[in-house]
This record gives C-alpha cells, structure tokens and sequence, in this order.
C-alpha cells in the first residue's frame, strides 16, 4: 500500500448534503441496524438453545445469521457515525479493512447459501440417505469451506485493490468502500490484475448459482411428486424462504458487479448496495422466521424461559 502514502483518508458518498436529512438517514440506518441485530441474534439464541433444532439445516442457519451481522455492521455503522457528525472521511487503513471484513462476510455468505440449498436438495430429493450425507462432521465441514471461501476470496480483493496507486482523487462514489469505486480512483493498468480476479470470482459464482438453480429445479419436482397437499405445503414451506433469500441477495450483487458503465450512477449504485449490503441482512431473519415453525415455536420457548427467570 505504500504506493497510495500520499493519501491518508478518502471521501465517502453522502446519503445528503442537509444536515436534517442527515440525521433522518442515522435514524433509519440506527433502526434498521438495532432490528438486524435483534432478529439474528434471537435466531443464533434461539438455535443454540433448543437441541430440537440441532440439525444440519438450522446450524447452517445460525451460520448465515453470524454472517449476516458481521456485514451489515461492517458497513452500517461506519454511515451512521458519519452521518451523525456530518463528516464524509474514513481513513485509508479503515477503508481497506472495511472492504476487506464486508468482501469476506458477502462471500461466505454466498457459498454458505450454496450449501444450504444442497442440504434443502438432500433433506427432500434424497431424504433417506440425509443422515448419512449431512452428518454433523460433514456439516461443519461445509460451514467451515464457506467462512475459508469467503476469507480467500477477502484476502485477494484486498491485496489487489490496495496494491494500486489511486490518483484520480479521494472520493468513494458508495457509501462504504467497495471494490469497483475504489478501482475508479486508479490511474494504473496494473488495475487489470483486479479485474481479472473480479471474473474469476463471478465464474466461480456463476458455477455455485447453477449449482443452486439445478437443486431447487430437482426440488420442485420432486416436491409436486408429493401425495398430499400437507406434505407439499411442508417442503415448500423449508425452502421458499431460502429461494427468496438468494434470490434477493444473487440480484442485488449481481446487478452491482456486472452492470453495464453506461447505466451506473451513484443514486442507482447506492440504491442497490443498500438492498444487498444492509437490506438482505436485516430481512433474512424475518423471511426464514414467518415460514418457519419449529422456529417460531422455539422462540417461543426462549422468550418464555427468559421472562420465567425474571
């Protein structure tokens, strides 16, 4: 990083340049930021609780959740301190961190979404053989191939991005630093170096979100094969909420990385990152948990002890 020692802070995208629509933007990023916390930390409670949901599914559950907090306070709170004191800087070093943690949640996030829909794969199309082929060795092996795929991949971006002189000036078109508003600020072809990395990502990606899309095809049929509607009901029930997690969070990302230049502009940019970056962590709690109702019932559970205590 010595090349870029000349500068020693760079400039993040205001969400205003009004002081009152400042503070109106730490409001709802505070709200939103204290009910992420609160949902997944009463789904990591409550699964590390309850030795009913001790199973494969739910403990790749609780894995999403610790990721999901550790990216949306990777770049939540950063905004809000900003915000509330009506500064645009974040130090050089803060930045690089900041990408580095939010790169490595965001991807293990991604592959762990890809083990889950194996185990949704399994738990319907092969449920005889789910013991044997998600045993619990096999499980945290799983979980542990994701937090490593996502801490390779954050270790590469970073060393990439901030390895690059940034001479066209300080100033972060996002409002925390991400990989390709930092690489507009290069003025070295060696920048190309990133980008190749950046495709090679998306192709490994490319393979996990088919991977995905051929589980769930083979879900679904397998799924409509079911005699009763109950029983129909109950599969779809497991894993329309992990569909619309991914979903949700594969168009969003996508959309960031793999936009066209001619379209991108920092109100569309920063209105995506939100939906991918802050949004799906906050509303990943609240979609397994309205389907779901083993959950439920065992907060239930955990609420009542808790209150019992008291």
């Amino acid at each position: 990083m010595s090349n870029s020692s000349s500068i020693s802070h760079l400039l993040l995208l205001p969400f205003s340049d009004r002081q009152e629509l400042q503070l109106l933007h730490f409001c709802l990023f505070l709200a939103i930021y204290l009910a992420a916390l609160l949902a997944n930390g009463l789904i990591i409670s409550t699964i590390a609780s309850d030795h009913h949901l001790h199973t494969p599914m739910y403990f790749f559950l609780l894995n999403l959740s610790l990721l999901d907090l550790g990216s949306i306070s990777t770049t939540v709170p950063k905004s809000m301190t900003n915000s509330f004191w009506h500064t645009r800087a974040i130090s050089y070093a803060g930045c690089a961190a900041q990408l580095f943690f939010f790169v490595f949640f965001i991807v293990g996030e991604f592959y762990l979404l890809t083990v889950m829909s194996y185990d949704r794969y399994v738990a319907i199309c092969r449920p005889l053989h789910y013991e044997s082929l998600l045993g619990s060795r096999v499980c945290v092996h799983l979980a542990a191939a994701a937090w490593a795929c996502g801490l390779l991949n954050a270790l590469l971006h970073t060393a990439n991005t901030f390895s690059l002189p940034l001479c066209h000036g300080d100033v972060v078109d996002q409002f925390f630093c991400e990989i390709p508003q930092i690489l507009k600020l290069s003025c070295s072809t060696s920048y190309l170096r990133e980008v190749w990395l950046l495709v090679v990502s998306v192709c490994l990606n490319l393979g996990c979100f088919v991977f995905i899309v051929v589980s769930y095809v083979q879900i679904f049929r397998a799924v409509l094969k079911i005699p009763s509607e109950q029983g129909r009901h109950k599969a779809f029930a497991t894993c329309l909420p992990h569909l619309a997690v991914v979903s949700l969070f594969i168009s969003t990302a996508a959309f960031v990385y793999l936009k066209p230049p001619s379209i991108s502009s920092p109100p569309l940019d920063l209105a995506v990152s939100i939906l991918y970056s802050v949004m799906s962590p906050a509303l990943n709690p609240l979609i397994y948990s309205l389907r779901n109702q083993e959950l439920k019932d065992a907060l239930r559970k955990l609420i009542r002890r808790c209150f019992q205590k008291q």
